[in-house]
Order: structure tokens, then C-alpha cells, then sequence
């Protein structure tokens, strides 16, 4: 179908033909034999793009165990609160229950019902799953996980995002879904060498989803998610619609006074309003008391690496502390996630070994000395109430002076994909509705 004024695809063909080619792509890597796959299966093969499945050895897994038995503990806190750090009790009865009843094969299982793909891009391979719609003209979307989590964090919004008739919304909603793991995190490579910054990482989405066969498409991110999500949008590639974020960057949107009171430890400046105060003071309490982990991973990611590798429990201790810290139930990540969530997220670095290499995009991103461009592409922001920073809407226009969308929502942290994936994934079909 075309438009009569214009003679160019309406926006419901346009994109059928542009998502064409990764559904050429999906069906050769599946085997079909379809004559119509034919060219797309030789394409595949020039880009290689190859099928992937988790599977694990069962002598890996007898080897954590047996790590987790013979854990030597140090004595319990001094307080009666988290001050000190994790809690031992609590860290002793995950633990427990981590050696003795978890079954990592059931996270495997769930991995392996999924679409997984590896692709060789800039000499490192990208891992990604990639589930598309059954409604041709969903919007393709990448979307990126963060820091402590993983390609777990959002696999509860894939059925809501790829199938919305089924979960509340109409098919004008549907999203094509491509959510890689960032290289150093589970099971995409560990980058070899240096310079895989956020900007770099964001260079590399633009080539997944071309290769894969999206000639446009949107942008979504929280935590690191977000940086990179930002990076696609300062550098503005051909074909990106638009990005969405649950979670900003402090130092983008911040107004300079603001931010020169808070590194100079001065109080909040008296022409703010209450919301900006509460904002100021947030963000204070997070650079003086829950900043230290960054602070670490950006300056001797190695060293803190040796631990990460070595320990299981103190893996999940690392992680466990910013999981009590950012979700909405604030101190109780177990009233956000259950047991085996919280597990199978700790259970995929440890197996990967990438406690140590996913935290040295900290150190990447500090050693990032290019002067941050204007965002142009159009920018959508949900703010969770559990997300560490809230800024209000006129701070985040100073970042995104194409900021199309902005919504404040009633629960939900910064883990928001993994605490409230179907309110998530009605804020991400309202981010991108003007741009269909």
C-alpha cells in the first residue's frame, strides 16, 4: 500500500519490508526450508549469525556447590541494620538455599525456550536473543540490561512487548524484540583489549540490528542500558527512531549550581523547589553512602576482580548489596524477586566467569574522555519511585531537548523490567506510540 500524495510505503508496509529481511533471517537460522529463505540464509552466513544454546557441565555446577560448602564466614555486623553492608543472616540463608535447592538446569531451560544468537561484531561475539511478533508491524526495539543484572532482568517483558493482545494491549503496540548481553556480561565475549565504552557498545547495537536485518528501530535501556541507549543518541544512526529510559544520567541534567553545591558538600541552593530539594538531598545521601561499589569498579576493577572470581558468596554478596539497595522494597530484594530469580541472575555471572570483565565497563567509562554530544533523536523517560536518581521533568529536558515522553509511575525500582514487568511494559508501549 502506498500513500496517494507522497508515493512512498505507508508507515504499516514500510516497515513489513524493512523488518523482511530478519524474518528471512530467523527462519533460515532455524532450519526452515522455505525456497523463500534461500537468499537470507546466504546472507546470514556472510555475517555469521549462529544459533546458541546455554549448557552448562555438570562438573561446573559440583564445583560451585562445593565452593558454597566450604565457605568461610566472617562474624556478623555490628548494628542492627544494613549500615555495615549485607547482612550476615540474610547472605547465610541465600546462600543455604543457593547449595542446596536451586537448580540452575531450570534457568538454563528458560534461556534455552528463547531465540539465542551469537554474532562476531568489532572482533568480540555479541550474544542476543531475538523473539519477534507475531504482528508484522511491531516496531523492532533493543533493549539493554545494566549492572548487577542480565539478559534475566528482561525476559518477564517479552511476552507483554511481542504479544500485547494477549497481555491488555492491541497489536498496534507489538515490539520485535533484541536484547544482547553487554560484552563482558554472560555469555557474550570478554573484550580482549580496551576501549569498549558505552559509545563503543552503542556503535555495535546499530550493527547487531542491521545485521540482523532491522533497517529502523527504537532504543530501550536502564542502568548501563540507559548510557548506551543515550549513546545511540547522541550519535544519531541511520534508521534509530527514537530511545526510552528508566534511569537518567545525573551529571546530563543536572543544573550547574545544583551539581557544584553537591560536589562542594554545600547545601541545596535556596531557589530550588521541595521536589528539587528532595532530588538534591537523594542524590547527596546516594554519592556519600551507596556510591563506593562504582567508585571501586571504575578505578581497580581487577582487583576487586580476584574476589568476583574466586568466591561465590562474595560474588553474591557484591550483588546482593545493590539489589537491596535500588529495588523499590528498599533492604528486601526477597519481597521483589524470588529466591531463583535473585539466583539465577548471581548463577549466570558465576558460571561466566564475568563478576570480574562486567565490571570493568565502570573503568571504561571513566577513562571516556569524549565530550558528550546533543541527544536529537526523540527521548522518552518513565521514572520509577525506586530509582536512585528522580529528576523532575525540566531538569531531564536539559539532556534531552527532544524529550517527547516523561511519566512518573506509582511503584517499581531500578531493577523496574524485573520488578514490574507489565507496568514496564505498558510505559514502553506509551514511550514509542508517536513514533509508529
Amino acid at each position: 500500500m502506498f500513500n496517494q500524495q507522497t508515493k512512498r510505503p505507508t508507515a504499516l508496509t514500510r516497515r513489513a519490508l524493512l523488518v523482511n529481511g530478519a524474518v528471512v533471517a530467523t527462519l533460515a537460522v532455524f532450519g526452515s526450508q522455505m525456497a523463500v529463505v534461500e537468499a537470507g540464509a546466504q546472507a546470514l552466513a556472510s555475517n555469521d549469525i549462529r544459533p546458541f544454546r546455554v549448557n552448562v557441565s555438570a562438573e561446573s555446577l559440583a564445583d560451585l556447590r562445593r565452593r558454597l560448602a566450604a565457605t568461610r564466614w566472617p562474624e556478623a555486623e555490628t548494628v542492627d541494620d544494613r549500615s555495615q553492608g549485607v547482612q550476615l543472616s540474610r547472605l547465610q540463608a541465600l546462600v543455604r538455599y543457593w547449595e542446596t535447592d536451586y537448580d540452575w538446569r531450570k534457568a538454563e531451560q528458560k534461556l534455552n525456550s528463547l531465540p539465542q544468537f551469537l554474532t562476531k561484531i568489532d572482533g568480540v561475539d555479541i550474544h542476543f536473543i531475538h523473539v519477534r511478533s507475531p504482528h508484522a508491524d511491531a516496531m523492532p526495539l533493543i533493549m539493554t540490561h545494566g549492572w548487577p543484572g542480565s539478559i534475566f532482568e528482561l525476559l518477564k517483558v517479552i511476552g507483554p512487548l511481542t504479544d500485547p493482545t494477549a497481555h491488555g494491549g492491541s497489536a498496534q503496540d507489538a515490539f520485535h524484540l533484541v536484547l544482547p548481553s553487554i560484552p563482558g556480561f554472560g555469555f557474550s565475549e570478554k573484550p580482549q583489549g580496551t576501549g569498549w565504552n558505552p559509545d563503543r557498545i552503542a556503535r555495535t547495537w546499530d550493527v547487531l540490528m542491521k545485521r540482523i536485518g532491522y533497517k529502523e528501530y527504537a532504543s530501550q535501556g536502564g542502568d548501563w542500558g540507559a548510557i548506551i541507549s543515550d549513546s545511540m543518541g547522541r550519535q544519531a544512526p541511520e534508521g534509530l527512531l527514537g530511545i526510552h529510559v528508566n534511569r537518567i544520567e545525573r551529571s546530563t541534567t543536572i543544573p550547574p549550581e545544583v551539581g557544584k553545591a553537591l560536589k562542594n558538600g554545600d547545601p541545596a541552593p535556596e531557589n530550588l523547589s521541595e521536589e528539587e530539594k528532595t532530588v538534591f538531598n537523594e542524590a547527596r545521601e546516594f554519592l556519600s553512602k551507596g556510591f563506593g561499589y562504582a567508585a571501586i569498579m571504575g578505578t581497580r576493577p581487577q582487583t576487586i576482580g580476584y574476589s568476583l572470581a574466586d568466591s561465590p558468596v562474595g560474588l553474591a554478596a557484591w550483588f546482593y548489596d545493590k539489589l537491596a539497595d535500588w529495588v523499590f522494597t528498599r533492604g528486601e530484594p526477597e519481597r521483589a524477586f524470588t529466591r531463583d530469580e535473585i539466583l539465577d541472575n548471581i548463577t549466570l555471572y558465576w558460571l561466566t566467569n564475568t563478576g570480574p570483565s562486567s565490571s570493568r565497563i565502570y573503568w571504561e567509562n571513566s577513562a571516556n574522555t569524549a565530550m558528550p554530544g546533543i541527544i536529537t533523536v526523540p527521548v522518552a523517560v518513565t521514572i520509577f519511585p525506586g530509582e536512585v536518581y528522580r529528576p523532575p521533568e525540566h531538569w531531564a529536558e536539559r539532556a534531552y531537548p527532544n524529550l517527547i515522553y516523561y511519566n512518573k509511575v506509582d511503584k517499581g525500582g531500578h531493577f523496574a523490567a524485573w520488578e514490574e514487568p507489565e507496568l514496564f511494559s505498558v510505559e514502553v508501549r506509551a514511550a514509542f506510540k508517536s513514533l509508529r
